[in-house]
């Protein structure tokens, strides 16, 4: 139950501050007018472009999912963190930029692809091969987004979309190079042991 509440609290908190993050950062929204041009602004944009990303959000999910500890604890926490955090951008959305709403389309997609994910975020526990590709789902999928859809609003490359695109293959291969290294250091201590 704990869990459950723990998934709801992080799912607002994430839809929300990326709803709040976008706002800040483009120029066009009442609460970023005032900021362009300095650092916030850029600050903002990279936040920006992690946070609003579909990797990101599928990681939020498999980050609940892996708290969780179980399979079915961990599909129905990560579906719950999407939901919530879809539910929390689109309301924050309406109140900072006047937006419209996808929220049930959204949901819809949400609900399975929390599930899965959430289970996924679970599996990165077990040993072995399972724990391994569980472990490899957020890196290459941030890794697979970044050649296919990279965070680039705008044809010309900004300061703050390198930063950003910096930031995401750095973290995709760290986390791909703990997540073999600990799968190898695992078939270390099963072999000596």
């Amino acid at each position: 139950m704990k869990i459950l509440l723990w998934g709801l609290a992080a799912g607002v908190g994430y839809g929300a501050a990326t709803s709040l993050i976008n706002a800040l950062s483009s120029p066009y929204a009442e609460l970023g007018m005032p900021l362009q041009g300095t650092v916030w602004a850029s600050a903002a944009k990279v936040l920006s472009l992690l946070m609003d990303a579909g990797w990101s959000w599928a990681g939020l999910a498999v980050a609940m999912g892996w708290l969780a500890g179980t399979r079915v604890r961990g599909a129905l926490v990560g579906a719950l963190a999407l939901i919530a955090a879809t539910g929390a951008y689109y309301v924050t959305d309406a109140f900072v930029s006047g937006a419209g709403t996808d929220m049930v389309t959204w949901w819809v997609v949400g609900l399975p692809l929390g599930l899965v994910l959430g289970a996924v975020g679970a599996g990165i526990r077990l040993p072995g091969l399972i724990g391994l590709l569980a472990a490899l789902t957020v890196p290459v999928g941030a890794a697979a987004q970044m050649v296919v859809l990279p965070p680039r609003p705008h044809l010309t490359l900004t300061p703050a979309t390198i930063l950003a695109e910096f930031i995401v293959w750095t973290a995709a291969a760290l986390g791909a190079g703990w997540a073999v290294h600990r799968f190898w250091a695992a078939r270390r201590a099963a072999r000596a042991g």
